[in-house]
């Protein structure tokens, strides 16, 4: 069993990017051997870039039998699961078109599926930092959804199970890596993601840098997180809500020790006014071991001081000042901040003014319902049949689509029917442009579906918060209900 780290790739990787762009700089350090050459790994908050450098296959061969196989236990269970777990090749006699494929068994698969891949392969040769003579590289990008790797889990470590084989007519080569995984998963290699972007030090606040990977700077006075488009996390007049990573300016976190810091206490309250108090927390974090991510605890003393992070240490989240679920916490305006001593007590590293950090904590999920389903204003109740007198009859939903905090994302009913056929029927999107301020959505919204077929079909209302634990929205609620409609 192997194990690679993936590291942060801070622009997203085309495939006709090469290793020796600024795009791959930190992967080399990182890599992973195996017999025929080096896989490289980056990856970012939707793709893992992966690199296969196979400096053994140096015959230059395109198109006459040279393929791969690329493995993932998706439930990281270490056992085959059919239907499940999948495993991508190329298509016979085109090395640049990936499809993917369930196993069905040990060495059992379903056959490539019929499906629009979002993840993509390219072969190319060439040279390399590992061997300047030329030879086969494989280049892929996967989505991380297909994989099942969600960043947001970031109170786990996050990471997948693969395995691969690359083969070679000429000269004949064939790497499996580990040997038989495609039929035993209980020895796969490990992947590791980072979630460690690197945050502009312009962005940072001086102590509490970030709340989880937005800066603390992107947090306005009423405690709502706004960022770009284009970053990381793309927040929009947001919330907090769920468990909260609090993250330290990473110049102020290298600068302490030498400033004779040992301790610091974090102090809380709730609204904006009136004293501060000390808060109390606990959380795990993981640590680097040298082969592995294990589990290091972290809890304030009797006084209520917490220990310093251990410089040069490699945690899953660097620089790591408190974590706190904030569901312990009222709905409204929260403020903290943080202290730091030396073991005498003394304060040092006292920014001036103070750094108070705002946030508004909300962990309620939208308010959703259908208030009813009708057809020529007659109620169709749960499970109910309805007999079209005209195919081109439209079928009525009222439906709720609410926040009463005024932090919701979006609203949408959709009906769904037959083998995976749906049909989005109403949506909105909270829109700081059109929709400034804290949206609250809807009571009493319309939609109307005309059936395409006669089928059962469902009427699903979906809405979404706009509150965030630092790494993407949290906070969601659905219903639905069922009835027949015969065209």
């Amino acid at each position: 069993m192997g194990t690679i780290k993936s590291t942060w790739a801070g622009t997203p990787i085309t495939l006709d990017d090469q290793l020796e762009d600024a795009v791959w700089s930190g992967a080399q350090e990182k890599q992973m051997k195996f017999d025929g050459g080096f896989m490289l790994a980056k990856n970012d908050a939707k793709y893992l870039y992966v690199v296969l450098d196979v400096v053994k296959d140096t015959h230059n061969d395109p198109g006459t039998g040279d393929y791969f196989w690329f493995t993932f236990d998706r439930n990281k269970n270490k056992a085959i699961t059919p239907n499940y777990d999948v495993n991508y090749g190329n298509y016979p006699g085109n090395p640049n078109k990936m499809g993917r494929q369930y196993y069905k068994g040990a060495g059992r698969w379903t056959g490539l599926l019929n499906e629009v891949q979002k993840s993509e392969c390219k072969s190319t040769f060439g040279t390399s930092p590992n061997s300047s003579t030329p030879h086969r590289i494989w280049k892929f990008r996967f989505r991380l959804s297909d994989l099942k790797v969600n960043l947001l889990w970031w109170w786990f470590s996050s990471y997948t199970k693969f395995g691969f084989r690359v083969h070679s007519n000429k000269p004949n080569l064939n790497y499996d890596t580990p040997a038989n995984f495609f039929r035993d998963f209980s020895k796969l290699h490990t992947l590791y993601f980072s979630r460690k972007p690197s945050i502009s030090n312009a962005d940072l606040g001086p102590i509490m840098g970030s709340v989880g990977l937005i800066p603390t700077t992107k947090i306005n006075a009423a405690g709502r997180a706004t960022t770009a488009s284009n970053y990381f996390i793309y927040a929009r007049n947001a919330a907090f809500g769920g468990k909260l990573n609090v993250i330290g300016n990473r110049t102020k976190m290298d600068q302490l020790p030498g400033m004779d810091a040992k301790k610091y206490k974090v102090f809380h309250r709730k609204g904006t006014s009136g004293g501060f108090s000390e808060f109390v927390t606990s959380w795990y974090n993981y640590k680097w071991d040298g082969s592995d991510y294990v589990l290091e605890a972290a809890s304030p003393d009797s006084n209520k001081f917490y220990k310093m992070p251990s410089a040069g240490v490699d945690y899953s989240i660097d620089d790591l000042l408190f974590q706190f679920n904030s569901t312990k916490l009222d709905t409204g305006l929260h403020q903290f901040k943080v202290k730091f001593y030396n073991n005498a007590g003394a304060e040092v590293g006292a920014t001036n003014p103070a750094q108070i950090l705002t946030m508004y904590i909300d962990n309620n999920v939208p308010e959703v319902s259908i208030n009813s389903v009708k057809y020529k204003n007659a109620e169709i109740g749960a499970c109910g049949i309805v007999n079209l007198q005209n195919p081109n009859d439209e079928i009525v939903v009222d439906f709720e689509g609410y926040d009463k905090e005024g932090n919701l994302l979006d609203y949408s009913l959709t009906a769904r029917w037959g083998e995976g056929d749906s049909k989005n029927i109403v949506y909105k999107k909270y829109d700081p442009v059109t929709t400034p301020g804290n949206w609250k959505g809807s009571h009493h919204i319309t939609g109307s579906f005309k059936a395409a077929t006669t089928c059962a079909h469902s009427f699903n209302v979906y809405a979404r918060a706009r509150t965030t634990n630092g790494y993407g929205y949290v906070g969601k609620n659905s219903t639905y209900r069922y009835v027949t409609i015969i065209k």
